[in-house]
Order: structure tokens, then sequence, then C-alpha cells
């Protein structure tokens, strides 16, 4: 099978990539390295690798690379409220118009995995799990812009979306600025943290289990096909500060305090239904305690802020 990931240099994509080629998938990645990453020169050494430095955006540099794909994997995205926020523009046109390409060009029988966000919910109903018929509300730039990419995706037959929650775990293109990564790291660092609006919940999903989906999606596409489906820990819809508690188990001297004023820029606030995934025999094995304890591992050996993505 081949395979074309777009963005496949990103957070996510250093950890597919490997993985894909590892199963024997021939993979082509597609990557500005906006940010100077070198996150796949592992992957060099197969010959079943190949990598195009370019924009997603350009149709002149996508439509050759789709002549031999089986599969397209749109990973490249702007991540974020604070990056978004920067470049509305560059937003619009990466999150949902390069995905909308895309969906134009490819073929009739080439498959799509859209990764999508379950941020789209934006503020649920209290202690009512939001399931992939709920509806979508989103309130930033980049929920907008995924819940119309999906929509593209899904007007395909051949295709499904994960909406993923919040994704943490260590990667080769690290990212400090992701909630759970973010946590941690200032918990180890600085040991003490204000949180804004601790009361607002989410879900969270370890990366190596973003990994293991989309290779479950692989092998079942066909039974799974055609649908969205949120992508989380089913024990892991928090607030912020039951975040920090969790944290703290491990850190014990971490402090941190919630500040009477001020706001968080990014309101999303929901809890998640994972059962759709869980019934095509999706289970994560990555829970918050494990990937906490790999975060401290892993920042003992980075400290550079070069690893946000702002």
């Amino acid at each position: 099978m081949n395979i074309l990931i777009t963005g496949g240099a990103g957070y996510i994509g250093s950890m597919l990539t490997p993985a894909l080629l590892a199963k024997g998938y021939q993979v082509t990645v597609l990557d500005n390295f906006m940010f100077r990453q070198n996150s796949l020169l592992e992957c060099c050494h197969y010959k079943s690798f190949r990598v195009v430095r370019g924009d997603c955006r350009e149709e002149s540099t996508v439509k050759p690379l789709l002549e031999k794909a089986d599969l397209i994997i749109p990973l490249a995205a702007l991540v974020g409220v604070p990056l978004c926020n920067t470049d509305r523009l560059a937003t619009e046109s990466t999150n949902q118009g390069a995905v909308e390409m895309l969906c134009r060009l490819a073929g009739d029988g080439q498959r799509i995995i859209l990764p999508v966000t379950n941020s789209g919910y934006g503020i649920g109903q209290p202690d009512t799990p939001c399931s992939e018929d709920s509806p979508l509300r989103p309130l930033s730039t980049y929920g907008v812009t995924k819940v119309k990419a999906e929509e593209a995706a899904l007007s395909r037959s051949e295709s499904l979306s994960f909406r993923f929650a919040t994704v943490f775990g260590l990667s080769p293109r690290m990212r400090l600025d992701l909630l759970v990564n973010d946590f941690v790291y200032r918990a180890l660092n600085d040991r003490s943290l204000v949180i804004f609006e601790g009361h607002f919940k989410r879900n969270y999903i370890h990366i190596r289990d973003v990994v293991r989906v989309f290779l479950h999606a692989i092998e079942n596409f066909d039974e799974m096909k055609g649908r969205p489906y949120n992508v989380g820990l089913d024990d892991a819809n928090l607030s912020k500060l039951e975040l920090c508690e969790l944290i703290q188990k491990h850190l014990p001297k971490f402090m941190y305090f919630e500040a009477e004023i001020g706001e968080d820029p990014d309101k999303r606030d929901y809890i998640v239904s994972n059962q759709r995934i869980g019934s095509t025999g999706f289970h994560p094995q990555w829970g918050l305690d494990r990937g906490v304890q790999e975060l401290i591992k892993g920042y003992t050996i980075l400290r550079d802020s070069v690893y946000s993505n702002i």
C-alpha cells in the first residue's frame, strides 16, 4: 500500500511515519518543515520512504503525489488557538482548504483517514458525554476549520475521520504547548502553575495510541469508513484542576493555584464518549499516569522552548 502523509514531519507524523514504514507500507511525506525539525532522519534508510519539501496547499505539488497513493492521511495543520489566531488566512487555507483540495483531487477508490479534533463540540452539556451524533459548535478558528474539513472528507464514500482528544506524550518533533505536556513541563521545571478557569473539562489521548488507531483504521477500513470517531481515554474526562492533582501525585513539590480573575483563550469545556471507536475493537493502552511518568523522564532531557509550536 502506498500512503501519502501531508505534514508527516509534525508532532503526530514523526511518530506515525516510522510506524507505517516498520509495517512495510510505502510512505511519502509532504512537509514544509516550518519548525526546522529533523524528526524523520531515522526514516531515511527505508527504500520505501520518500520525502518532499513543499506546501500542501499547492495543487501543482500535491497532484503528482496523489497519482500512486492508495491512502491519504492529511496531518498538515496549524494547531491550537494561539497559533491559529496569529494567521487566520494560513489556518483556513491549510486546515480546511488543503483538505478540500485533496478530496476534490482524490479518485473514488483512494482512501482518506482525516484527523480532526473533538474541540468541535465547543461547550457541552454538564455531565453529558458528547458522542459523534452531538451537535458541533466550534468556538475557535481552529475548531471551525477542522469541522469544515471533516465535512468535506465524510462527503466521500472512502473516508473516515478521527476526532482526537487533546494529545499528550513524547515525540521526536515535540510540542510543549499541548495541555498535559505543558503542565508536566511546568510542574517539573517551575514547580508551580496558575490555572485560569480550572473547572473546564476536556478529554486526552496519548500519541502512541494515536498511532495505534491509525494502524487499526488501515487494517479495518472497510468496516469503519464513512463515519467520524471520537478517540480519547474513557477515564480521562478531567478538568484542568483534576489534571494538576494527578500530576502532583508524581511530582509532590508541584503547587498549583486557580486565578480568581483572568480567562483561558481556549473556551472549550466538555466530556466525551469514545464508545464508537471501542466497538470497533480499539482500546487505548496509555493512561495519563503512564504518560506523565514518560514526560517526566523526557523533560529530564529536553529543556528548550524550541519545542513549542509558536
